[in-house]
């Protein structure tokens, strides 16, 4: 099996233009190399002398170019203690792609560019020789390796857009050996359920990518007739003061003699990308030139294939002298027709261009990856960084791929100021420290798109409270309208005083807490059947500090429920209707594995299972007119010990024993005819 690197897909050479309207000459680039590190306050814990020191961080990539002045050596007393090429097995992991060295670079960079945790070590494993693909067999070998080398954390900026149950298996061997494991979500956004292996991993902290604190942050948001559309800013766009609101109209590919014939003065034009004669370049900066020359105030470009891009008006082509005049934005082909379709008839468009340091990056892949537990957990800067490159250069990059080593350098932080911490008790205090972030309108990204909000170091640096789960889902239903949560309280200064706790959700859910030790037990209780899927938060103020606890809300108008006895599952569906048919899914969280049955009304239903632990129930029932689903949360404690699955003696997968077995069974009997015939 293949696996594409979450490579930097969005590498934004372009943004050199940026830097030089950023800096003067006289500024140095070291200004804006390390632009994102203080943005997600490492600052602070610098300042306690606190830099990552002692701590190993394996980094499974295209290796790292230990020759850069900034992650300078090999060997007990270089910057890359240790590692393992799995491509060129004999040889060191040496990057000659760049990817490892820039992910590399933002964790612990030690030199004109400063990473999270300058003073941490890296342990380098190349399991890609040019970041295309990479076997999933040497990433599962990486991981495995990493945790033989006494590695703190592990970093893995690769990954595909579906499940690898293999990968997720030795994700969750590492932290069950008390690693810190930290996955990129990937750059296939902005649709949902995007989020593939390892990412989708229970315990592993995944993480989105939010832009830098520069004015490279320019975000772009277009409505018409009030439906939303996603659209990216083109390199060489200005900020708006205000909208731009107006009509949208049709202008081909934005040829000069196209426009000439139209009422174009004062309009927000749309244009297809690229050109309908064979060979002809029509630059970007050409379209911006002919909308502007014909009076519209906005320039909107279509894609010609699939998909979204960024685009350049700002290029080493464009005319001497070209400045942009309009703002230009890019739509996918798919929204972009759309809008072609609607506007045959009036319409009101309003686009904006803003700076917003917080916003989710486009390419940021999304959740859900599973109704029972919540990705990305966290979004950190990942869209124009600046960092490392092989051969001793630096390069501004943008992808999920450096927003995950920015979480990996601040867990380096907190290992070096606690180092009997747990790994989810550093996912604890990053998660729930973290910042809101907001998309255009004002309005918090969903728990899908950003997780518990933007990395904040400084916080998590300075918490001294530590919350298990530090996000959590509930499930309520018209048979079980009352569900409890128990939140785990830790303090690290010994001290669970002046705790003061307030809920933010819907309004027709009735919400109590109360204490008993350590552990915060809340209820919710829904007053009204407004079912649906709902999103809030638990806060927790201890003197002054704040922690957030976000949840999804799951409430449904069928129900299951679950009991157990010796290993063995039992169900209860409930619909106030009728139902004629369920489908029943067991997934153990461990490793999640999967069992379905299927079931009719009457028929007794179980399943068993032989381990002990969470398993998580998801039914669907099927109503003379609808499906319904349903959930629950099982702690199973009732499989006696020695209980082993059937089928199970080798460690192979009852099917694979099924067919192993039909093959032996057929082989004798051929063997049986063929000895009676040589007896004949």
């Amino acid at each position: 099996m293949k696996l594409q690197i979450i490579f930097s897909s969005i590498i934004l050479i372009s943004s050199l233009v940026v830097l030089l309207e950023l800096f003067d000459q006289e500024n140095d680039l070291k200004l804006y190399l390390e632009n994102s590190v203080p943005f997600v306050g490492s600052e602070i814990p610098k300042m306690d002398g606190i830099d990552g020191k002692g701590v190993k961080i394996a980094v499974i990539d295209t290796g790292v170019d230990f020759n850069h002045p900034d992650l300078l050596g090999w060997g007990p007393d270089g910057k890359v203690v240790g590692g393992h090429n799995f491509i060129q097995e004999g040889e060191l992991p040496m990057d000659n792609n760049g990817h490892g060295t820039q992910v590399a670079g933002v964790i612990a960079a030690d030199g004109q560019v400063k990473g999270i945790a300058p003073k941490a070590k890296i342990l380098a494993y190349k399991v890609s020789e040019d970041g295309d693909a990479v076997s999933s067999d040497l990433i599962i070998k990486a991981i495995e390796r990493a945790i033989e080398d006494g590695a703190n954390i592990i970093n893995i900026s690769l990954g595909v857009n579906k499940t690898n149950i293999e990968i997720d298996e030795a994700v969750t061997k590492a932290l069950e050996k008390e690693i810190f494991v930290v996955t990129a979500a990937g750059n296939d956004g902005p649709g949902n359920g995007t989020i593939g292996s390892p990412g989708k991993n229970f315990g592993s902290v995944t993480v989105g990518a939010t832009y830098n604190n520069l004015t490279s942050s320019l975000v772009a948001t277009l409505e018409v007739n009030e439906k939303p559309y996603t659209v990216i800013p083109m390199v060489g766009s200005a900020s708006l003061d205000e909208p731009i609101e107006g009509q949208i109209i049709f202008g081909g590919y934005g040829k000069q003699k196209e426009l000439s014939g139209m009422e174009v003065a004062d309009s927000i034009l749309l244009v297809e990308r690229g050109s309908d004669v064979e060979g002809e370049l029509l630059y970007f900066s050409i379209k911006e030139e002919n909308a502007a020359n014909a009076g519209a105030r906005a320039l909107i470009v279509y894609n010609n294939e699939p998909g979204i891009f960024l685009g350049e008006l700002t290029h080493e082509f464009v005319e001497p002298g070209y400045q942009p005049r309009i703002p230009v934005v890019s739509i996918d082909r798919e929204e972009g027709l759309e809008i072609k379709e609607i506007i045959q008839e009036e319409n009101f468009a309003s686009l904006n261009l803003f700076f917003n340091p917080d916003f989710v990056a486009h390419f940021s892949s999304r959740g859900p990856v599973s109704p029972f537990y919540i990705k990305p957990d966290i979004v950190a800067p990942g869209a124009y960084i600046n960092t490392t490159q092989n051969n001793g250069d630096y390069n501004f990059t943008s992808g999920t791929s450096y927003a995950a080593p920015h979480v990996s350098g601040a867990a380096a932080l907190l290992i070096q100021k606690n180092p009997n911490i747990h790994h989810h008790e550093i996912k604890s205090l990053l998660l729930t420290t973290s910042e809101p972030v907001s998309d255009a309108y004002g309005q918090e990204f969903s728990l899908k798109d950003a997780g518990a909000g933007r990395l904040n170091i400084a916080r998590a640096y300075e918490a001294t409270l530590i919350i298990q789960p530090p996000h959590f889902v509930m499930n309520l239903s018209s048979e079980k309208p009352i569900e409890e949560q128990v939140l785990e309280l830790k303090s690290l200064n010994d001290s669970l005083n002046n705790i003061d706790v307030s809920f933010e959700g819907p309004d027709f859910i009735q919400f109590s807490n109360f204490r008993e030790g350590n552990n915060l037990k809340i209820r919710m209780n829904a007053l009204e059947e407004k079912f649906g899927d709902y999103e809030g938060r638990i806060i927790i103020n201890q003197n002054e500090d704040r922690y957030v606890i976000p949840f999804l809300l799951h409430y449904t108008e069928a129900s299951i429920s679950t009991s157990q006895q010796d290993g063995t599952l039992s169900f209860e569906i409930y619909h106030p209707e009728e139902w004629s048919f369920a489908k029943i899914s067991v997934t153990n969280s461990k490793d999640g594995s999967t069992e379905t049955i299927s079931t009719n009304p009457g028929k007794l239903s179980t399943m068993n299972v032989y381990q002990n632990g969470e398993y998580w129930i998801q039914t669907s029932v099927k109503t003379e007119e609808d499906s319904f689903d349903a959930f629950d949360v099982i702690e199973v404690n009732s499989v006696l010990p020695g209980t082993v699955k059937p089928f199970d003696w080798f460690g192979l997968p009852e099917k694979q024993i099924g067919i192993i077995a039909i093959v032996a069974i057929v082989m004798g009997l051929v063997g049986l005819k063929i000895s009676r015939i040589k007896q004949v």
